[in-house]
C-alpha cells in the first residue's frame, strides 16, 4: 500500500515532461528492449542512444534487476551482444530474449525442416536443426537477403505444402537505424501470408508468452516489473497485456503522435532510457530516507 505521502516524493523526483503513474513500490525489475531504446544500429555497428551506457551501468550498480527483451532477428545472442560491446556496452548474450531461440526449440519441438529466410549471423541458433527437405519456413528481419530468389524459395515451399508453416520471428512493420527508419520483416510476412492463402506463426513479441519467458530468467512476476520500448504498440501496449506497466522512450522509431493514440496508453513517456532509471532510482532512494 502507497502512503498518503508518496505522490509529492514522485513529483519532486520527476522531470516536468515525465508522468509518474509508473513509479511505485511495487517495481523490482525491468524489461528493456534493444533496437531504438539502447542503440540505433548500422549495418554490423550502431550508435548508442544518448545515455543508454550510463543507465545500464546505473542499473547493475544499484542491483536491479532487468534483462533485454528484443525482436532481434538479424543476429545470434553472441554476436549481437559482442556487437554491442563494440561500442561500450557491457551485455552478455545470456542477459538477452530474442525470437531465434525460442524458434529453435519449437522447430526440435514438432520435428519441423525449415527453409530459413533469415540472416546468416543468426543461423548458429539453430545449430543441430535439419533443414534438408524443408517443410516449413522460418523468417526474421533478412535484410540483403530478401532478394527475390530467396523470397520465391520460401513462397515454393509454403505452396506446394499441403500443410504450409510460417514462422516468423518478429511482426514489426519498420524500426530505426542510423540512417532512418527501414521496412521491418512483418511487410515480408504478410506478402508470403497473403500469396499463399496461410495466417504465419509468431515468435517473439507482442506475444504475452514471450514476456512471460523473459520474466521467467527475471524470477520477477509481471506486475512486478516494467517494459521500457520504442514501439507503442508491440513493447507498450503487449508489454501491458501481460500484466506489466510499459514506458514508452521517446527515441528510435518513437513517433510525436504515439502519445496521442487513443487505443494504445502506455504507463509513462520518457525522454530516453537514462531519464526512466534515475527517475526510479531517485523515487527508491526518497523512499528509504
Amino acid at each position: 500500500m502507497i502512503s498518503r505521502g508518496i505522490p509529492a516524493v514522485i513529483n519532486s523526483v520527476l522531470p516536468r515532461n515525465m508522468s509518474g503513474k509508473w513509479l511505485d513500490t511495487s517495481i523490482k525489475g525491468f524489461l528493456l528492449d534493444i533496437t531504438g531504446v539502447c542503440y540505433d544500429s548500422a549495418g554490423n555497428s550502431g550508435i548508442p542512444i544518448e545515455g543508454s551506457i550510463e543507465a545500464i551501468k546505473l542499473l547493475r550498480q544499484a542491483k536491479i534487476p532487468f534483462r533485454f527483451c528484443s525482436n532481434e532477428s538479424t543476429a545470434s545472442r553472441v554476436h549481437l551482444a559482442r556487437k554491442l560491446g563494440e561500442i561500450g556496452f557491457d551485455i552478455k548474450a545470456e542477459e538477452i530474449t530474442c525470437p531465434a531461440p525460442v524458434a529453435a526449440q519449437l522447430l526440435r519441438e514438432r520435428g519441423l525442416r525449415p527453409f530459413f529466410l533469415v540472416k546468416d549471423e543468426v543461423l548458429e541458433e539453430f545449430e543441430g536443426i535439419n533443414s534438408t527437405n524443408a517443410n516449413c519456413v522460418v523468417m526474421g528481419d533478412a535484410q540483403e537477403n530478401f532478394s527475390y530468389e530467396n523470397v520465391n524459395r520460401a513462397f515454393s515451399v509454403l505452396i506446394n505444402s499441403p500443410t504450409p508453416i510460417l514462422i516468423s520471428m518478429g511482426c514489426g512493420r519498420y524500426y530505426k537505424e542510423t540512417d532512418g527508419l527501414k521496412i521491418d520483416v512483418g511487410a515480408y510476412c504478410k506478402g508470403l501470408e497473403y500469396a499463399c492463402g496461410i495466417k504465419a506463426e509468431f515468435v517473439g513479441k507482442p506475444d504475452p508468452k514471450y514476456f512471460l519467458s523473459a520474466l521467467e530468467q527475471l524470477k520477477i512476476s509481471p506486475a512486478n516489473c516494467v517494459m521500457i520500448g520504442d514501439d507503442v504498440a508491440g513493447d507498450c501496449g503487449a508489454a501491458q497485456k501481460a500484466g506489466m506497466r510499459a514506458l514508452l522512450v521517446r527515441t528510435g522509431k518513437y513517433r510525436a503522435e504515439d502519445e496521442r493514440r487513443t487505443d494504445v496508453q502506455p504507463d509513462g513517456v520518457v525522454d530516453n532510457l537514462l531519464q526512466a532509471v534515475q527517475a526510479f532510482l531517485d523515487f527508491k532512494n526518497a523512499k528509504a530516507e
